[in-house]
């Protein structure tokens, strides 16, 4: 990075950091640091989207398509559903109880020990989420800087901890709206780019995505096997998003901020409108990064600190040899498919495509045996580079400055969604458990100081789990696979408040006890080949499984006296 790109990314992060702070200075009271109730629709819809789009968006997603197309955007499709549940059924329980938390209502239905383990198991998958969001922008950093990966974690945690600190809800809330305005204005100028460097035109540039599979959007095969179909879109996803934005307390807390209910179902529905566009458009953008690179030498793996490995060790030799013919093959197959293109000859054009697919199937390979050999020669380096793909366009084609405005908008979503995150498990551990349990009579100011210092204390937290991470396949399956651990029960303790009236307390909280780990279990049961189940189903065998094991457990005799 060069000189004025510093400029452009530290004054964005400057600016946001100070306006936060400045905004919120006369936050005095522990109900405007939680809450606040004074946000318009608008500024609800956008604090939604904001804090679910993380750096991980930013980062992950483009490389997602890179390597699989625009499938993943079917994960969506099940949102603007879960908004309308969540609108009509959730949002006026929430206002109608005037609750700081999503948990408080479970303590009326259920009682407290329900109340305390549904909120210990947000508190669980929210802190291990947490800590990949800070971990994601880590490795931008990390590439830039060439600083080690931990210090890196630290100190991007560390800045996110001292807006959140200080300004609460209302900090995340105010400064939300600028960072989505920079994340908007940075991919928009990302994908104009990436057409300004492409070498053919855009109906070219289609033709050969659609050919390599990359435009592939809607899978309608039922799988179980299958991780992203029209299947597990509209019954997992939607299971997912529902517990997401009505259970999850980093999203509730952002709507429970809209001054009236009114605001927040427009704020909720804002999002979900929105949201299958947005991920479209970021998932569009890694597809064209794909068909960028294959008119340009490309390393063989994306992250420089493995690829420096690679280019030091002798043992790679072969593997970079193989990777520089298929680069050479590439070349002479994109320019006799645009030759046979020009001559108006469409058999020999799509036998060009056909040798282009197969090349590109061996450099796949070819990359996956590099990152096998990485784990045997130098174990310590990521070797997943998915997450890499989207920054190593970023720093090697974009012009200065625009190089400094691309990595303030990763960073901005970093900030953003891990702020939420920070201020919601603090509001949580402080309302359902340290007030609830041992200061009930605690006062509005030292209510305040608790929230600042398990805020403080929660980023500890999440920068002790980013600094411990490891790149998943990817990392944003990676919390959505989290995710998907905890969310399907925990709708269905919710589910069964609202739907099972005559379940009581004792039920759901055994049905909890066993249900998570049966959960849990056909997750790695699934990792070791098992059986076929990818995670999005997680989401609603958990939630009915919970309600059914709830309801057959109040059926006994001791209960159902109970």
């Amino acid at each position: 990075m060069q000189i004025t790109d510093w400029i452009v990314l530290i004054a964005v992060q400057l600016f946001i950091i100070i306006y936060g702070i400045w905004k919120t200075r006369k936050t005095r009271t522990a109900t405007s640091f939680i809450s606040g109730n004074t946000s318009p629709w608008w500024m609800v819809g956008l604090s939604i989207m904001a804090t679910q789009a993380s750096a991980i968006t930013f980062l992950s997603t483009p490389g997602q398509a890179f390597h699989e197309g625009l499938g993943f955007v079917q994960f969506y499709f099940g949102l603007p559903l879960a908004m309308i549940i969540l609108s009509i059924f959730v949002l006026p329980k929430f206002f109608g109880m005037k609750v700081f938390t999503a948990y408080e209502y479970l303590e009326q239905r259920f009682g407290l020990p329900t109340r305390i383990l549904t909120a210990i198991l947000f508190l669980i998958q929210r802190g291990l989420a947490a800590g990949i969001t800070i971990f994601a922008p880590a490795i931008i950093l990390s590439s830039i800087l060439g600083w080690d990966l931990r210090i890196t974690n630290i100190v991007i945690g560390l800045l996110v901890i001292v807006y959140t600190v200080f300004g609460g809800t209302q900090a995340v809330s105010q400064t939300q709206k600028q960072q989505m305005l920079v994340i908007l204005i940075g991919m928009f100028i990302a994908i104009a780019m990436i057409f300004y460097h492409m070498p053919i035109p855009f109906t070219d540039s289609l033709e050969l995505a659609g050919s390599m599979g990359k435009l592939e959007s809607v899978s309608t095969k039922f799988d179980l096997g299958d991780r992203y179909n029209i299947w597990s879109a509209m019954l997992g996803g939607t299971f997912l998003f529902l517990s997401y934005f009505g259970t999850d307390q980093s999203q509730v807390q952002r709507y429970l901020t809209g001054k009236d209910l009114k605001q927040a179902r427009l704020g909720l529905m804002f999002n979900g409108l929105l949201k299958i566009p947005m991920q479209f458009f970021i998932l569009f953008t890694g597809v064209m990064v794909f068909v960028l690179f294959q008119f340009v030498q490309t390393p063989l793996s994306f992250n420089p600190v493995a690829q420096q490995s690679i280019e030091n060790q002798e043992v790679f030799a072969p593997l970079q040899a193989a990777h520089q013919n298929i680069e050479t093959e590439r070349q002479t197959a994109l320019y006799n498919w645009q030759q046979a293109r020009a001559q108006d000859n469409p058999q020999q054009a799509n036998e060009h495509l056909q040798q282009l697919r197969e090349l590109q199937t061996r450099d796949f390979s070819l990359r996956q045996q590099a990152r096998e050999q990485l784990e045997i020669s130098a174990p310590h380096i990521e070797r997943n580079d998915k997450d890499y793909v989207f920054i190593y366009y970023i720093l090697n084609y974009l012009p200065a400055g625009i190089i400094g405005l691309l990595i303030a908008v990763i960073l901005s979503a970093a900030m953003s969604s891990t702020a939420s995150e920070l201020n919601a498990l603090a509001t949580t551990t402080v309302i359902d458990i340290y007030k609830r349990n041992f200061k009930p009579h605690i006062t509005e100011q030292q209510l305040l100081r608790a929230t600042r210092w398990f805020t403080l204390i929660w980023g500890i937290i999440a920068i002790f789990f980013a600094v411990n991470a490891t790149l998943f396949e990817n990392l944003i399956q990676a919390v959505n696979v989290i995710g998907s651990l905890f969310y399907g029960v925990i709708l269905g303790v919710f589910a069964v408040a609202f739907l099972l009236p005559k379940v009581g307390g004792k039920a759901v909280l055994w049905a909890i006890i066993i249900v998570e780990p049966l959960i849990i279990l056909l997750y790695i049961l699934s990792q070791k080949g098992l059986i076929s189940l990818e995670f999005l189903w997680l989401n609603p065998i958990g939630c009915l499984l919970l309600m059914l094991v709830a309801y057959l457990l109040q059926q006994t005799p001791k209960l159902a006296k109970a």
